[in-house]
């Protein structure tokens, strides 16, 4: 059970990282489009799983590896969108939410 302060900053967290994903890293997901669909803070505040959703799907695996590489310029970058905010910046995991795959899947099996 996650606690309002975890979620307040989750959802700070989630805003920032998108804005980073779409403005300034671009190089980094190489033309595809990367939406954060959820972060999850721990009790301790000092790590932070952040789920994304990649599209299109083709190059997935690449993307997210590129995105794994450079965790250290993606985390110092939203230190310096939130550092004011927040004391210690948390480390960052990353998570492919395939919840979109899933839900495309058993409309297929459904219409057929």
């Amino acid at each position: 059970m996650d606690s309002t302060r975890q979620k307040k900053i989750g959802r700070l967290i989630q805003k920032e990282m998108s804005e980073i994903f779409q403005r300034e890293v671009r190089e980094i997901v190489m033309g595809t489009m990367v939406s954060v669909t959820n972060a999850r803070v721990s009790p301790d505040m000092g790590n932070v799983k952040v789920y994304l959703s990649i599209f299109p799907t083709e190059h997935k695996d690449e993307v997210f590896k590129n995105i794994s590489q450079n965790n250290s310029t993606i985390r110092f970058m939203l230190g310096q969108r939130v550092g004011k905010q927040l004391r210690i910046i948390p480390e960052l995991q990353f998570y492919i939410d395939d919840s979109l795959d899933y839900v495309e899947r058993l409309d297929n099996l459904l219409k057929d």
